[in-house]
């Protein structure tokens, strides 16, 4: 690896939000996801939730548009559900708090009275139907982004952005991509490490993980999981006359 490509991982490393994360309730259109995910990358979130729980969905076939995604996809895990309950569950152990997104309405905070420096993960629904009453049920609050024009809703890889980027604002008064990096420091040099392996590894490590109730737990963002590990290469020996 060259010095400037060690300089780049360093960089975006050192800048990620571990505490900081999205969650996707039943979007169907995977450009979508791929749009969410480059904005996620762009503001350092190293990990995404997606569920589905509508039958009509494809569950299991997660194709994400590399094109759209920007190759981000390759440094953000992407844990995919079939029950909302159990990725709630596995969200809120990890991050604490779940702040649902509301379109415009009565009671309805906004996204600017929340503290995004804290930890949090936001959950954005359908494209159709938005978030459901199951999942707002299952969450410690909600926002909803401002409007002045006539569009009651905005697109959902949209309002992610911008929901995203408040967070980021928040965070950067608070030193959390400079001065006070949210990766402790043995933990910024182990994540170096699984990227690194990852370039030099011919896998594809563009692929989607699936979680059920009897999964184990998640892994730590830095932490090299089993696949990513070189193989070690077993040497054969030749049979001698004693093993014939």
């Amino acid at each position: 690896m060259n010095q400037s490509r060690e300089q780049k991982l360093r960089s975006v490393i050192r800048q990620s939000q571990p505490d900081l994360t999205v969650v996707l309730e039943n979007i169907f259109d995977p450009l979508n996801i791929s749009a969410v995910l480059r904005s996620c990358d762009a503001v350092g979130v190293r990990e995404v939730f997606v569920v589905y729980t509508k039958q009509y969905l494809d569950k299991r076939g997660l194709i994400l548009g590399k094109r759209t995604s920007g190759g981000t996809f390759k440094w953000i895990d992407v844990y995919v559900f079939e029950d909302l309950q159990e990725c709630m569950r596995r969200v809120r152990e990890r991050y604490g708090r779940i702040l649902a997104t509301l379109p415009p309405g009565d009671g309805v905070p906004s996204l600017y009275e929340h503290p995004l420096a804290e930890p949090v993960a936001l959950l954005f629904g359908n494209e159709d139907e938005g978030v459901s009453s199951e999942a707002q049920s299952l969450c410690d609050g909600s926002f909803t982004i401002p409007q002045s024009g006539f569009a009651e809703s905005l697109n959902i890889s949209v309002a992610c952005a911008v929901s995203l980027f408040e967070a980021k604002r928040q965070r950067m008064e608070r030193g959390f991509y400079e001065e006070n990096p949210r990766l402790k420091d043995e933990e910024q040099e182990m994540l170096f490490q699984r990227w690194s392996g990852m370039l030099k590894s011919d896998k594809n490590h563009q692929s989607s993980i699936t979680i059920h109730k009897d999964s184990e737990p998640l892994l730590p963002v830095y932490v090299q999981r089993k696949d990513e590990l070189p193989k070690s290469k077993i040497q054969v020996l030749p049979l001698t006359k004693f093993e014939l």
